[in-house]
């Protein structure tokens, strides 16, 4: 069994590096073409100064909200509840439904009808386990998709790294893309984009297992990691940007922009991108459950919380 330690950063990282870490290459080369990795570093510095308003509210506002709380205080804390639990619904819905997409792109299969129906078995499959074995049992499969998603970006940024150094030696390295969105829309997409590093936020809903310092200090190992992975990844895939997103299945266009690599690409991108999707939903419907139960206080078990947002998620 891994260390609490490594488990309680296992959460918020799966869920910072979910779709963010195979979507925010081609999205990030349209908007801003070479300079993708500065607007990511932009996005991690702004992840983590919301990360340190959580940290700030594990240590402070949880014990204070055990006593008497102005009322201002609980209201405030009911409303941010309320859309983080929407948020959560949304996330385990989306992370699973691109874990489908990738999952069919083995069978170059981008029809959306299909790929809902994979995702909602999915979903189901994942809320039962949560409701049968609470959170111990996501956390078990959470580690282990963590563990071989992490063995296979590393796989894949050792690959690229060797792509870029032998372009570098033969001088074919070229960071000439340009952006195709200007003004305006490049800060629309860069701050929809907020929702590829947020994540950590999780940290704050396991209380039910791990204390305060090991949530806060996790959560900060979590964000240092997912930033060093993603700023890794975005620098070695921008010589290779084109600058297209496909009208259909854009959410695998990374599987054609490195395809050109080789034909081992394909199938390493599309196992990396499900264990991403994956452990990314297991860990926000874990946050999802400890979420809802703190919300009722202890009334409704963190299992039934993991139930509903399974269920909510499929509507």
């Amino acid at each position: 069994m891994a260390a609490p330690g490594w488990r309680a950063t296992v959460t918020p990282l799966a869920s910072i590096i979910g779709s963010g870490f195979l979507v925010a290459g081609p999205i990030l080369a349209h908007a801003v073409g070479p300079l993708a990795w500065l607007a990511m570093l932009a996005l991690c510095g702004l992840s983590y100064w919301f990360g340190a308003t959580i940290r700030y509210n594990i240590r402070y506002v949880e014990p204070s909200l055990l006593a008497q709380p102005p009322r201002y205080q609980v209201g405030l804390e009911r409303l941010s509840e309320l859309a983080l639990a929407l948020a959560y619904f949304v996330s385990v819905a989306y992370y699973l439904n691109l874990f489908a997409a990738f999952g069919m792109r083995l069978g170059d299969v981008v029809d959306p009808l299909w790929t809902r129906v994979l995702a909602t078995i999915v979903i189901a499959s994942i809320g039962l386990l949560g409701a049968l074995r609470g959170l111990a049992g996501l956390e078990r499969l959470e580690v282990m998709v963590v563990a071989l998603k992490l063995a296979l970006i590393g796989g894949l940024v050792v690959m690229l790294a060797q792509v870029n150094l032998s372009a570098l030696l033969d001088g074919s390295l070229n960071w000439a893309g340009q952006a195709h969105l200007q003004g305006m829309q490049q800060l629309e997409v860069l701050l929809g984009l907020v929702i590829l590093v947020q994540g950590f936020e999780t940290s704050r809903y396991l209380g039910s297992q791990y204390d305060a310092s090991t949530r806060i200090r996790s959560m900060r190992w979590a964000q240092w990691i997912a930033c060093a992975i993603y700023l890794a990844f975005l620098l070695l895939i921008t010589g290779l940007f084109n600058g297209q997103l496909p009208p259909e299945g854009g959410e695998t266009a990374i599987i054609d922009l490195l395809r050109p690599l080789g034909l081992l690409v394909a199938p390493l991108l599309i196992l990396t991108a499900l264990a991403s999707q994956l452990s990314a939903a297991v860990a926000d419907m874990n946050g999802a459950g400890g979420l809802l139960a703190e919300s009722s206080k202890r009334r409704l078990p963190v299992r039934a919380g993991n139930l509903i947002t399974a269920l909510v998620a499929i509507a």
